[in-house]
């Protein structure tokens, strides 16, 4: 429950300053995140507001999700993930975590992906005193690395909200609704060798080269998918892909390499299994590769490992639709090629969009950025939101 409003106006803040604030902390995904969740449990705890943690099973990150308003269904819960990308050797003009506003537009790690959404939904928390429905806040860990954190505490808003109307899910969008996203697996695939002097290939077999063989099929497979695929998908590309992204092996130039790995992922268009491009693979690997290794020695071996998995998101008619088209936003035919939270909450039977401020062309790289217009038009639309949820 909400404590009396009648101090919150000495403690509101623009959407601007809450967005610095939260860009200061360093959420990468390879470290914690909880003196972010630490600084938003107090600030919603200040304002009257209990918060709920759902942590990483090691304890050193955590979800965090809050109700503002009256415990009732037909509320809207707005969700955003804590952690950023790395920003390891990138050529930044601007400290990363040092947030600087220069030509209309605020500069650091996480200003568009997505602490822009966040920073000005939770500066918006003192203009929600009037609430008939609840919003709930879901904050999450882990998105950028195949959207880890957000599954148990979706499992914890299905156990304990009551129905809310929409999930909002604030990726940048340029503040368009976005009806469907790409789903992801990653995967890692480990090759076991044979050793033997380079000058004797006939003796031994060689993990790295394997590797090369493996990834060729899968090269091939990529481009069977994007020659069968209509191309009138909404996606761009607008088939499902694979890519490998890094390669590890061998041990010197003149010794036959025993270990290899490579990592991969695939990013499924919604209706496309990535079970059966696995199938494939792996088929592939067994009968095609594995008995030339194992003539030569029967301990190599071929294995992959899925590290990471998010479904695909597409939403046709649906109230959260009916909702953004409610608050003047409709929906747009394309869809988006990145994969986020959606089809998680979606696959929990939630009805789900994404909107948000700042453009995807804007994350990941050196020197991000959200323009001020997107997020005047973020605060916008939530206002929007708080006005249609206060009234009968």
């Amino acid at each position: 429950m909400l404590h009396p409003f009648s101090y919150w106006s000495e403690i509101a803040m623009t959407s601007l300053e809450k967005i610095k604030e939260l860009v200061q902390f360093n959420t990468v995904s390879r470290d914690s995140n909880l003196p972010l969740i630490d600084y938003i449990a107090n600030y919603l705890d200040d304002l009257g507001i209990r918060s709920h943690r759902v942590e990483s099973p090691d304890g050193k990150k955590s979800n965090l999700y809050a109700s503002v308003g009256p415990n009732e269904p037909g509320g809207v819960v707005l969700s955003g993930h804590t952690d950023v990308v790395p920003t390891d050797g990138q050529d930044w003009n601007t400290d990363p975590f040092a947030p600087e506003v220069k030509e209309n537009r605020l500069y650091g790690r996480g200003t568009c992906d997505m602490k822009g959404f966040i920073g000005t939904a939770l500066a918006l928390v003192p203009e929600m005193d009037s609430l008939i429905k609840p919003i709930h806040f879901a904050l999450s860990y882990d998105e950028e690395v195949g959207c880890k954190g957000a599954p148990s505490m979706i499992a914890e808003l299905s156990k304990h909200l009551p129905e809310p109307e929409a999930v909002i899910v604030g990726e940048p969008t340029l503040m368009r609704a976005i009806t469907g996203h790409k789903g992801m697996v990653t995967l890692t695939t480990s090759i076991l060798g044979f050793e033997a002097h380079s000058s004797q290939t006939h003796r031994g077999v060689s993990a790295v080269m394997t590797a090369a063989k493996l990834v060729e099929k899968l090269n091939s497979m990529a481009t069977e998918l994007a020659e069968q695929t209509n191309i009138d998908t909404g996606f761009e590309p607008h088939h499902s892909t694979i890519h490998v992204g890094v390669i590890r092996g061998g041990t010197a130039i003149n010794i036959i390499s025993r270990h290899c790995e490579f990592q991969w992922d695939i990013r499924c268009i919604p209706n496309d299994d990535p079970k059966t491009i696995i199938d494939e693979f792996e088929k592939y690997c067994r009968d095609e590769v594995l008995p030339s290794m194992r003539s030569i020695s029967s301990d190599c071996a071929i294995g992959t490992e899925v590290t990471a998995s998010a479904p695909a998101f597409l939403m046709s008619e649906s109230p959260a639709m009916g909702l953004l088209a409610s608050l003047g936003t409709q929906p747009t035919e394309q869809h988006a090629p990145y994969v986020a939270e959606a089809g998680q909450f979606q696959a929990a039977g939630f009805p789900t969009v994404v909107c948000g401020p700042g453009s995807i062309d804007q994350a990941h790289k050196p020197n991000e950025f959200i323009a001020l217009d997107q997020v005047n038009q973020g605060e916008h639309l939530l206002r929007k939101l708080i006005s249609r949820l206060s009234n009968p």
